[in-house]
């Protein structure tokens, strides 16, 4: 493995299975040309996906590191890149460049702590990695809590991961959350920030956060309400990377770059939000 690799020329890579999670996310495994992972990683850093003649964008990595087989990419369809891959079918190549950005400090802010995932429809696909890094680990960390919620139990992603492994392993609290009612699901429904109060964490947890905008900004009001502290929250912002390299500008967050100072940042470390928080 040839961790020295130039982060701007692009490796072909191939996709090896393609697994439909939601009506609109699909996840990508992809390996290299000789079948083994293309890159190693840390949980949280993103990669560049690209098809000459159609485009290439930036997205989270969602396997965790331990995985020394292929790298996971969950991908909600919403744009021209987006529509190719999810249009594709296994064996088909592509390039991928990075890994970029720095990631979660699980090995070290977050050593022995307790800790609170909280996601929001695709915002899992970030934190998954964390998650299972985490539970790689098991002894490393405290207690572990995962909020997740979406519109509907169609919606979320790795629903059966969660069931099946997440649901079942001590330690692990898993509170999942649909928006509105439906006849199949039997669990809580409301939205994320509202669940979040409802369940009054214990203020000593660290908290890891992803989803969208409207989310993160009503959730982190309501931990602050709590009497949680903004050092100790983190979330990342890899949907505003676009270049990855710091060469575009256009990821740029007050006196930050998301692309040389994040995407993964402590609340605290941000002089202001994204306009859209």
């Amino acid at each position: 493995m040839n961790l020295t690799r130039d982060p701007l020329i692009p490796m072909v890579a191939q996709v090896t299975d393609i697994r439909a999670d939601t009506p609109d996310v699909k996840t990508f495994r992809v390996v290299g040309l000789d079948g083994k992972k293309p890159m190693e990683h840390i949980p949280g850093q993103c990669a560049m996906l690209s098809m000459p003649g159609v485009g290439e964008a930036l997205f989270s990595i969602t396997s965790s590191p331990t995985n020394e087989d292929y790298l996971e990419f969950s991908i909600k369809k919403c744009g021209c890149v987006t529509n190719w891959l999810h249009a594709i079918e296994p064996g088909q190549q592509l390039t991928l460049r990075g890994p970029y950005g720095n990631g979660f400090p699980v090995d070290t802010d977050f050593l022995g702590k307790d800790l609170l995932f909280i996601a929001g429809g695709i915002g899992l696909a970030p934190l998954r990695s964390v998650i299972n890094y985490v539970r790689h680990y098991r002894e490393r960390y405290g207690s572990v809590d995962i909020v997740y919620g979406a519109r509907s139990k169609e919606d979320l992603v790795d629903y059966q991961e969660i069931l099946t492994q997440w649901c079942r392993e001590d330690g692990i609290h898993v509170h999942l959350t649909i928006d509105n009612p439906q006849p199949d699901w039997e669990g809580h429904v409301g939205f994320v920030p509202n669940y979040v109060k409802e369940l009054a964490f214990d203020t000593g947890k660290t908290v890891v956060m992803c989803g969208p905008p409207i989310m993160i900004k009503f959730t982190l009001a309501g931990l602050e309400e709590l009497g949680f502290r903004r050092d100790q929250v983190y979330t990342t912002f890899e949907l505003k990377m676009k270049c990855a390299l710091g060469k575009c500008g256009r990821c740029n967050i007050g006196d930050k770059y998301v692309c040389k100072d994040g995407p993964v940042f402590r609340l605290d470390q941000m002089t202001q939000l994204p306009d859209e928080y």
